[in-house]
């Protein structure tokens, strides 16, 4: 989950059902599907322009303007992310009538960006239906890296490119129950694999060590007769 900061607020805002459904699907959140009202696919489309359209300012009664149209700023939620060149959820520039119109400053977070593909997909359902093809929906879902915690385990085909990039691979001990013999094959090894790397890498881009001792002194002794 993101936990980037939204304009006018400290925290990301959670769940909360007291809100109604299209509130509380323009809020920030996790990505997560959304889950129509309307059950025929152009009313599901119109669902889906009125709650992706852009957040208007409000003084008193009116509605003036865009209130989160900033770079990198969701223009829903006002939610701040950046995006990556080659993420897949990476969405086209907001337009300001989600489908039509002039193109905004702003973007869609994370959320946002997961249901803009769902209108995406469900336009194409449609288009699909009126010439009697068949179509997917699309069902956003949680990004693995997101899922996954930190590294724990290593295949050997992980092992072997660390290894070829110049990494030492430790395996993890359960306890400090080495012996010494152990120790000293364990820094043999480890001294071989350093020797045949360093010199890979003389041979391969052709270094020449030097050797460049500072010059002798010579040291006379000055017998003093007594």
């Amino acid at each position: 989950m993101y936990q980037n900061q939204i304009i006018g607020q400290t925290a990301g805002q959670n769940f909360n059902p007291y809100l109604p459904q299209k509130a509380q699907a323009r809020a920030s959140g996790v990505v997560t599907e959304y889950q129509f009202i309307a059950i025929k696919p152009k009313k599901k489309l119109k669902e889906l322009r009125m709650v992706l359209k852009s957040e208007k300012k409000k003084f008193l009664f009116f509605r003036y303007g865009k209130k989160f149209n900033l770079k990198d700023r969701c223009v829903v939620c006002g939610f701040h992310h950046m995006w990556e060149q080659g993420d897949y959820m990476r969405p086209p520039i907001p337009l300001d009538e989600v489908t039509k119109g002039r193109p905004l400053r702003g973007t869609y977070c994370p959320k946002h960006a997961s249901m803009y593909m769902q209108l995406e997909m469900l336009q194409q359902q449609i288009l699909a239906e009126q010439h009697g093809l068949e179509f997917k929906a699309f069902i956003p879902r949680m990004p693995k890296m997101l899922k996954s915690g930190p590294i724990s385990s290593l295949t050997k085909i992980d092992v072997a490119a660390l290894s070829a990039a110049g990494w030492f691979i430790r395996p993890p001990s359960l306890g400090d129950n080495r012996t010494a013999t152990d120790e000293v094959i364990r820094l043999v090894t480890e001294m071989h694999l350093m020797t045949d790397r360093l010199n890979l890498l003389m041979l391969k881009h052709n270094i020449k060590a030097t050797n460049e001792l500072p010059p002798e002194t010579i040291v006379t002794e000055v017998k003093t007769e007594e």
